[in-house]
């Protein structure tokens, strides 16, 4: 009985494999059961994918192990892994098994360094496509900056857990609900991220159903919180138009609380030793501002025009007849004779409407100027003074939208990088 011998294949040269581009497998020598898979063309311009795969019986089963991609894996160094291989199974060991649980040592590894902020930052740059805009994309990533990062940024992210998630929305659950709901949703995303990455596994405590809404209130229940009165921006320069034609303390304490978006309070209170007119800076002292920080506020030309018009130099800039600081009534009262549906702090939120609506700054720009520093992140920025020189663009845009009213679709988107 004749006796046939397995076809044994040629042994391929490193030229002959880099010819090899039809679609298929090819047997390329050498190792018994090593090929080489090249892929089906994209186009006709950029050549197939390659691979090299090693066909090999573990046990019982037929196995087929990947051994890199070419020709970033040489033909010599595939010759080299497939040997391993079929070693590693002649001394009776599984080389796939034992390949892939080194892999996920080495995820678990870097599980414990890559922290809830790194994971945010990468699922951020992979969700690139699905923004709308620029100020989407910005907007996404910040406000896990500003809410998420304080709390839980430096955690591993595999160690995240329901508790933690809850610390960072039930601060801002009932007040800022529209903004919390985003944050957690962002959160989720950054966590399943993580999960089908490799990094974590099991629930996602950032989950709603059957999970969050067992410990917060549905925030569709949630009693809106009745803000002040506040003037829309398309109104605020015509208001200011009629502002500046009237006399008086009040109006003209208004107006500069206005021009750089700050608390009644603060303005009221200003002395003049808190004015740098050269470096065109007020300092707030500590004392006197919500955050319990001094702050500095760059003043626009408009704000610098209204203080130097003012007939002296010392104490409070802007006083009663009496020369005591003026009421909150008093300003109060100039926008009731105006006739219109606002406070004088709700001219901070008319700026923040604005800043959002017709600006590319980011939105630390606007929370700073207005004292908001409710996070590590931003208290950091601020106290570096980080954002001054973009703030002071903020402030002079501003000033610049003020001088004239606005009219019928007339919207101008201006940029922070100017």
């Amino acid at each position: 009985m004749e006796v046939r011998m397995p076809k044994i294949p040629k042994e391929l040269n490193a030229l002959d494999v880099r010819r090899k581009l039809a679609p298929g497998r090819w047997a390329v020598g050498g190792v018994r059961g090593l090929m080489l898979h090249v892929g089906e063309p994209v186009d006709d311009d950029t050549p197939p994918a390659r691979s090299w795969v090693l066909r090999i019986t573990i046990g019982k089963r037929r196995r087929e192990a990947g051994l890199g991609p070419f020709p970033e894996v040489g033909l010599a160094e595939a010759r080299e892994r497939a040997r391993a291989f079929r070693k590693a199974v002649q001394e009776g060991r599984d080389p796939i098994a034992e390949r892939d649980q080194a892999r996920q040592q080495l995820i678990e590894v870097d599980a414990r360094r890559l922290t809830f902020e790194e994971a945010a930052r990468r699922c951020h740059a992979a969700r690139a496509a699905e923004f709308r805009s620029d100020k989407h994309r910005q907007d996404w990533i910040n406000s896990l900056v500003m809410h998420a990062f304080p709390i839980i940024g430096a955690r591993p992210v595999d160690r995240v857990d329901l508790p933690e998630v809850q610390a960072v929305l039930a601060p801002i659950w009932n007040t800022k609900t529209e903004t919390a709901t985003r944050v957690r949703q962002r959160m989720e995303a950054v966590l399943a991220w993580a999960t089908v990455s490799g990094y974590r596994s099991g629930d996602n405590p950032a989950r709603w159903a059957e999970n969050l809404d067992q410990l917060l209130p549905k925030p569709s229940k949630i009693r809106r919180v009745r803000h002040l009165a506040a003037l829309p921006y398309q109104e605020a320069g015509t208001f200011m138009q009629d502002l500046r034609k009237r006399n008086g303390q009040g109006a003209r304490a208004l107006e500069f609380a206005i021009l750089t978006a700050a608390r009644s309070g603060e303005v009221r209170g200003m002395v003049w030793d808190e004015i740098d007119l050269e470096g065109k800076v007020w300092t707030v002292p500590a004392d006197r501002i919500k955050a319990g920080k001094t702050h500095r506020v760059p003043l626009s030309e408009a704000a610098l025009a209204l203080l130097r018009a003012t007939s002296h130099r010392e104490g409070l800039v802007f006083r009663s007849v009496t020369g005591k600081p003026l009421s909150d009534m008093t300003l109060s009262a100039v926008c009731k004779r105006m006739n219109v549906d606002a406070v004088p702090h709700g001219f901070r939120s008319t700026f923040k409407d604005w800043s959002r609506s017709c600006t590319r700054y980011p939105d630390e720009a606007s929370e700073l100027a207005l004292a908001h520093v409710n996070s590590d992140g931003t208290r950091a920025a601020y106290a570096r003074d980080e954002l001054l020189p973009m703030r002071r663009r903020l402030m002079d845009d501003w000033a610049r939208f003020l001088a004239e009213p606005m009219t019928s679709g007339d919207v101008v988107r201006l940029g922070a990088g100017r």
